[in-house]
């Protein structure tokens, strides 16, 4: 995944600068090394560094906050480009199994999610379990539907849902979709704005991740931490 920690910018987040939003849409055309450093003061002053702050105003509330190396790990890839074309930042150091936030942009826009993208393989038995619990299950169905009506549906995640429900649970069950379910969590996807060069790109932030907290705290209290090993690959 490529997780690195983040440095303490001196001053406050004030906006994504439109030179970042070039710049990956740049990397998007030319993925060389080449364009990377001829546009290397372009990658610190307008990536890391609003990044940076932007982490900085976020921790005080989120707590721990990571970003992610620019570098893709390509041993086995087909895809040989050397460089990710958006940026990140994340509460977790799982890429699946994190339970938590996160932040991407890419040349187009924002992406904003909060839950649990992908459950590891012990979660998702754990997930299952507490959607077949009566009190449990229906708290997630109440917490879905609270969600829903602030506009911040909950999904399965980026793994796809099982085609039929899982053995061991009736066909009929009253949240067999919900069976299926790989993950769950709350997606906002934003088509890049000016509002998003302004300091309101933070508020943002914080409204939806704030917005989400009830469906992350019940992933925290009925699935828990994947009790599998952390794969970091080129974390530093």
């Amino acid at each position: 995944m490529g997780i690195e920690g983040g440095g303490a910018p001196d001053s406050a987040f004030d906006g994504f600068p439109p030179e970042l939003f070039s710049f990956l849409e740049g990397l998007e055309k030319d993925n060389s090394k080449s364009y990377w450093e001829a546009n290397r003061t372009t990658w610190e002053n307008a990536v890391q560094d609003p990044i940076g702050r932007l982490m900085s105003d976020l921790e005080p509330e989120f707590g721990p906050l990571r970003t992610f190396r620019p570098n893709r790990d390509v041993r086995f890839s087909k895809d040989k480009s050397p460089y990710k074309t958006w940026v990140g930042v994340t509460t977790s150091d799982r890429a699946v199994g994190g339970i938590g936030a996160f932040l991407r942009l890419e040349a187009s826009g924002m992406r904003l999610a909060c839950g649990a993208m992908a459950l590891a393989p012990d979660q998702i038995h754990r997930f299952r379990a507490a959607i077949d619990a009566p009190a449990a299950g229906a708290e997630f169905m109440e917490i879905g539907r609270a969600l829903a009506d602030r506009s911040l549906p909950v999904g399965p995640g980026r793994q796809p849902p099982l085609k039929r429900v899982p053995t061991g649970f009736a066909k009929d069950h009253p949240r067999a979709e919900q069976l299926t379910w790989k993950g769950a969590v709350v997606v906002r996807e934003y088509e890049r704005a000016d509002w998003m060069h302004r300091r309101e790109a933070l508020d943002e932030v914080r409204g939806i991740w704030n917005g989400a907290a009830p469906l992350r705290e019940w992933i925290e209290r009925n699935v828990g931490e994947s009790e599998q090993p952390v794969r970091r690959p080129g974390r530093r």
